[in-house]
């Protein structure tokens, strides 16, 4: 049992702005959010282009919803399929966040994404009335001035939050909801499939299933120390989070230990050349290393996925490799991604990359090899190569085989988000 006396007793928003993209882009063209059939495709002239976002409705009446493909889309005369503006919502979510700011300081809001956001209250319940009362007008206010709909979970920390929002707050008219720790019993440990509790993956649901856990009461009553065997600190976290319990401060990772950098890209057309391939995948690691060395970390574990062509019957595979050192290093990362390439590829047609670096460690210090004499020039390099990008743009150096037919940089140096502006 949880002594819940002596926890953290919060007031904690976790606003959602409903199906953001296709919501910005049906008032843009002068329609209902909840009400119109809009998706947005990022490019109109391939079918099989990627759906970005639905509208409510058509995700309801027709199916269709992010990650359907353009193909899928009926022949309805009410359907409007329309192309993104990523500058347009950036633009839209930073205005909405001053609206936040309206309430609370700045301090207080921690952006979790574009269309969510976290904000702590507990100061301004004397000013503003309490927690839903602020929720309601946060969500007033937003639909007064932008047209968008929205809706807020209010827990005593992110963590019930996040899921008051995601289990209740959506699925009610009202779109506001609120849970203490008394609901835990009764609202989040019915909750199954368990990857439909957040920080739970389909590949820790699968571990967890094995085990004998399917739903997230069951995990609450799980013998602590088996878990902690099983995952690590990870254990602990999945035991104390079915128990609704998050000592994280605002804005910090819900779950210790899961912070990852990655790139995941749909190819533009098929790749079938090994050659062209790996041209890509060098692309991609220095993306995914320049993400890690913006926040001045290093990994050890590299992953890589390849997923192939529907002309091919699709499917793919997924593998990680852990290295000795941990490194942010671009060639390093290629090198270890070649390796899992050369393995596992098969010679399918290739429509889907991704790349992760895991196991996070700070980047305080390099360990130098008497075997390996440039290891600290490549590590400052990376560094050099970032200031000049940050500096001019992120087109202004790009490796040689960005200028290749297979090269995708330069195109998408020119897009917000991986989209047009």
């Amino acid at each position: 049992m949880v002594d819940y006396s002596t926890l953290p007793q919060n007031k904690i928003l976790c606003v959602d702005m409903k199906s953001f993209y296709a919501s910005c882009s049906a008032v843009m063209e002068g329609l209902d959010p909840l009400n119109c059939y809009l998706a947005v495709a990022g490019n109109h002239e391939r079918q099989g282009s990627v759906i970005l976002a639905a509208s409510p409705r058509l995700k309801r009446e027709f199916g269709i919803k992010t990650g359907s493909r353009l193909f899928e889309i009926p022949k309805d005369p009410r359907i409007k399929v329309v192309e993104p503006k990523m500058a347009t919502y950036l633009r839209i979510a930073t205005e909405i966040s001053r609206v936040f700011n309206r309430y609370v300081p700045k301090e207080a809001i921690h952006t979790y994404s574009v269309d969510e956001s976290f904000i702590k209250v507990d100061g301004a319940v004397t000013l503003w009335g309490d927690a839903v009362t602020i929720a309601k007008k946060i969500k007033d206010d937003i639909e007064r001035e932008f047209q968008l709909p929205s809706a807020a979970g209010i827990g005593p920390n992110m963590l019930m939050a996040k899921l008051c929002l995601d289990l209740e707050a959506k699925t009610k008219k009202r779109g506001i909801a609120e849970w203490t720790f008394e609901d835990v019993p009764t609202k989040i440990w019915n909750v199954s499939p368990l990857s439909e509790m957040w920080g739970i993956g389909k590949r820790v649901e699968k571990t967890l299933n094995g085990m004998g856990i399917f739903t997230v009461g069951q995990l609450a009553r799980f013998d602590l120390e088996k878990l902690e065997k099983k995952f690590g600190i990870m254990g602990n976290q999945l035991y104390h989070h079915a128990w609704g319990v998050d000592l994280s401060d605002l804005g910090a990772p819900i779950i210790e230990g899961q912070i990852s950098f990655g790139k995941s890209q749909i190819l533009l057309r098929d790749y079938k050349d090994k050659e062209e391939i790996q041209q890509v995948i060098l692309e991609m690691c220095e993306e995914v290393a320049r993400r890690a060395r913006t926040q001045r970390k290093a990994g050890r574990t590299v992953s890589l996925g390849i997923g192939y062509s529907h002309e091919d019957f699709g499917g793919g595979f997924h593998r990680s490799k852990t290295i000795n050192q941990p490194t942010n290093v671009t060639m390093e990362l290629y090198h270890v991604c070649l390796d899992l390439f050369r393995q596992h590829y098969n010679g399918k047609t290739v429509r889907n990359i991704s790349i992760t670096l895991g196991n996070i460690v700070d980047d305080k210090e390099l360990q130098l090899s008497l075997f390996d004499l440039g290891a600290d020039k490549r590590w400052e390099l990376g560094y050099v190569v970032d200031r000049i990008r940050n500096r001019f743009g992120s087109g202004a150096l790009l490796r040689a085989v960005s200028y290749t037919s297979a090269g995708t940089a330069r195109e998408r140096a020119k897009l917000v988000g991986g989209h047009k502006q």
